[in-house]
């Protein structure tokens, strides 16, 4: 069994000491120390964490390893982080234990969490008083779709949006619509979002989620029955939530496949991004009776996908990649054309980084009051870990946007240098692309290419500023 170990310099233990302690532990126990990762106090980047999960994900594949740590808490400079870290890991499947007494930490999760939310400080003390205001039943934050904020605080009823939600549930439960039928529905009748917006997949099946609408206000682990007005009755929403279940069960967390051109590529006739799509097929053959497998990898407008909105525009991945690589190996990409100017791109990078902060910050909220839920026992630990492990796997692919946004915003800080990087990784393209590997071709495809815009019967690249 191989091990890898991480450790952050602590005031107590210093870094050699924890790296010897590990050497120890495997010794002791038979492991073969494949790797350490360190993380100096002064570091605020998490290179090292970084540095081993891009090594877990090289290497873990292969099996027979696991990943040593101090305890739970040297995973993060807090509870918080140490504990979206210990999911992360988790999502890529290897075992986290414990140099102290081989134990797998999952043991002392919940009981670290309580620990720490019962030490009351300036934070906790705040998040205290909201939850007596969630205890009455008084609004926090943004109402749900249907609701507005009204008197004592309390959910009132939208009477034009509260009829869209009785009719999205009543498209899924009696008239037997599936999610993207409705979105495709409400967009078709030209019904929108409170912000003006389209429907999706997601806003569909979030309000088909929301024990709001049956009268329940949830919120930093309190929920309080009978807040509100419903709007839908709870027979009918027990009815959807088991469909729903039906339809998508609970498993572990899935491991995905990426895409190699996944946020750049772009439909050329509704404008909307493409997705990355796996589709797999079994069929039995005639002849022999046996059964057969295939899987196959497109991307897909996601207008059609989640709103049904545009025709089925499709391009096999491994053909649009393909397509690609020959443009950019050519000596001058001629047919590439240079997006925005210069300052329109650093601030649209900065507004990036500020919109995916914000979306981590509030993911870390939904895995705290996950916690919450689990450690005063309104949760069991096997949906504790679903939940956990689901935040852990967006959470994962947020950090790769925010890393690849702030290399962005320094890439186009001067205009000088944008033009001699492109230059230099046009260059890299065509010289050594056969011996990059995925992330690294990825990156060097992102640093260059603004957006790559699908037709049927061709692309065009659209080079970065």
């Amino acid at each position: 069994m191989r091990a890898v170990g991480y450790f952050r310099e602590t005031r107590t233990h210093t870094l050699a000491e924890q790296s010897e302690s590990f050497l120890d532990f495997c010794r002791s126990n038979g492991f073969e120390a494949a790797a350490t990762f360190l993380d100096a106090a002064s570091q605020s980047d998490s290179q090292g964490f970084r540095q081993m999960l891009d090594f877990v994900r090289q290497q873990g594949a292969q099996g027979f390893l696991l990943v040593a740590v101090s305890d739970l808490m040297s995973l993060g400079g807090g509870p918080t982080e140490a504990v979206r870290r210990y999911f992360q890991l988790m999502s890529l499947g290897v075992p986290i234990i414990s140099l102290n007494d081989g134990a797998d930490l999952a043991a002392d999760l919940l009981e670290i969490w309580s620990r720490h939310r019962s030490n009351g400080g300036v934070g906790e003390r705040v998040k205290a008083a909201m939850r007596q205001k969630a205890v009455k039943g008084e609004a926090l934050g943004r109402p749900p779709y249907g609701y507005r904020v009204g008197t004592r605080r309390r959910l009132v009823i939208v009477a034009e949006e509260g009829s869209v939600v009785r009719y999205i549930f009543r498209l899924y439960l009696k008239d037997g619509l599936g999610i993207r039928r409705i979105a495709r529905r409400l967009n078709e009748e030209q019904l929108r979002t409170r912000k003006g917006g389209l429907w999706s997949m997601v806003t569909v099946r979030d309000i088909l989620r929301n024990r709001a609408y049956v009268g329940t206000y949830s919120r930093f682990g309190v929920r309080v029955p009978a807040s509100h007005a419903p709007l839908i009755s709870q027979e009918d929403f027990q009815c959807v939530q088991e469909r729903l279940d039906q339809r998508r069960p609970v498993t572990e967390s899935r491991k995905m496949s990426p895409f190699l051109l996944s946020g750049i590529t772009y439909c050329g006739y509704c404008g909307n991004k493409m997705i990355g799509v796996t589709r797999k097929q079994r069929w039995q053959r005639r002849s022999d009776g046996t059964t057969r497998t295939a899987q196959y990898r497109y991307y897909q407008c996601e207008s059609r996908t989640n709103r049904s909105l545009c025709d089925y525009h499709t391009r096999r991945a491994e053909d649009l990649e393909q397509e690609v690589n020959r443009s950019l190996r050519s000596s001058a990409p001629s047919m590439a054309r240079t997006a925005g100017n210069g300052a329109q791109a650093v601030g649209e990078a900065e507004t990036q980084i500020r919109r995916l902060r914000d979306k981590a910050r509030r993911l870390d909220r939904r895995l705290e009051e996950y916690l919450d839920s689990a450690a005063s026992g309104r949760m069991n630990q096997d949906k504790l870990r679903h939940l956990g492990l689901s935040i852990a796997g967006e959470q994962l692919q947020l950090e790769e946007r925010l890393l690849e946004s702030h290399r962005l915003a320094e890439l186009r800080a001067s205009e000088a240098q944008r033009r001699r990087e492109r230059e230099r990784v046009l260059g890299q393209l065509r010289e050594d692309r056969g011996a990059l590997t995925f992330g690294e071709l990825r990156d060097l495809i992102r640093a260059v290419l603004d957006r790559i815009v699908v037709k049927d019967d061709g692309i065009e690249m659209v080079l970065k500023p």
